[in-house]
């Protein structure tokens, strides 16, 4: 296992790593919409979502990675009926073929976060 950490994403709010390598596939914790610069959760629904969206893109340069590495996603959200902007968010981050992804509705997030998205990229 190889340990992926980076200073341009904020650093874990408990004790896990911001990402982890094994077998040609990276493990990237879940991401909340964190400003790596302020460490302050931005304010608002899209204000998250386009910071996560940055902090995800932090971190795979920081396994020289891009975002078409990505093989699977998986997203948190506390209200459902914000999908849509998240699926119009997706469509401008990702081009197809889009990477597998699950959506759950959670009843919190660390932070009082709106949303969490995780991601798994490979390495080859």
């Amino acid at each position: 296992m190889k340990v992926i950490a980076t200073e341009n994403a904020p650093k874990a709010v408990g004790p896990y790593s911001q990402g982890i390598e094994y077998n040609n596939t990276v493990f990237y914790s879940g991401q909340i919409g964190i400003n790596p610069t302020t460490a302050k959760l931005e304010t608002g629904f899209e204000a998250q979502l386009k910071q996560i969206l940055k902090n995800i893109d932090a971190l795979l340069a920081a396994r020289s990675l891009k975002r078409e590495d990505i093989i699977k996603t998986t997203i948190f959200l506390t209200d459902l009926s914000k999908f849509s902007l998240v699926n119009q968010a997706y469509e401008q981050f990702f081009k197809a073929p889009y990477p597998a992804r699950s959506t759950v509705q959670v009843s919190g997030l660390p932070l009082g976060s709106e949303i969490e998205i995780e991601v798994i990229a490979k390495t080859v």
